[in-house]
């Protein structure tokens, strides 16, 4: 059985969920008793993690004063996906037929929401929860290693204010963008123009 399993480094969630939080309500309207709710983490933890960020020069009080260096701690902090890389005829097509769990993300979600980039390789993240029944799915109808998908699994909060489009389910815009940044290439690019048009950063 092919092992796709959930991240184990559950402490270092609690950085990945409040930054999520904050850049999806980067106006500052949340107190952070709210985010702490929001992203799960304690509520004295909370406020010693914005306070650093705060010290940082990154937010004031809640609000995210710089956007992009925000981002730029998310990806030093966050923990990666555990992925799994396997060759599917239809991708879109069967997360259209699926009743399970999923949020799109890079190249097809970034497509769906901006067209910047070519829709090259479908990835996605599923429930931690699911995987069981997402490896019955990828045995039955897909080849493993290489290939056009990329099935990531990572915390639940990954699904935290996720976007619909086109009918498809997409994570929100500032994971989107995070994503996007990690991958590189051309798809940095893509980020930077998400993060003009969601942001309003020039």
């Amino acid at each position: 059985m092919v092992l796709l399993e959930k991240p184990d480094r559950e402490r270092g969630f609690n950085k990945e969920r409040i930054i999520r939080v904050l850049l999806n309500h980067a106006d500052g309207k949340l107190t952070k008793y709210r985010i702490a709710k929001l992203s799960g983490a304690s509520e004295p933890w909370t406020r010693q993690y914005t306070d650093k960020l705060e010290n940082q020069g990154l937010i004031q009080d809640t609000e995210v004063v710089e956007v992009e260096e925000l981002y730029r701690e998310w990806q030093r902090t966050r923990i990666k996906p555990s992925q799994l890389e396997v060759s599917l005829q239809q991708p879109m097509q069967l997360l259209e037929d699926t009743g399970l769990k999923y949020a799109l993300t890079t190249y097809q979600a970034e497509n769906l929401h901006q067209g910047f980039l070519f829709a090259s390789t479908t990835d996605f993240y599923i429930s931690p929860d699911q995987t069981n029944d997402w490896l019955n799915i990828i045995e039955e109808k897909g080849l493993l290693g290489g290939g056009n998908t990329r099935v990531r699994v990572l915390d639940e909060h990954v699904f935290y204010n996720g976007k619909t489009a086109d009918d498809f389910s997409t994570v929100s815009i500032p994971q989107l963008i995070l994503d996007l940044l990690d991958e590189g290439g051309p798809c940095r690019e893509a980020a930077e123009k998400l993060i003009q048009n969601f942001h309003g950063e020039a």
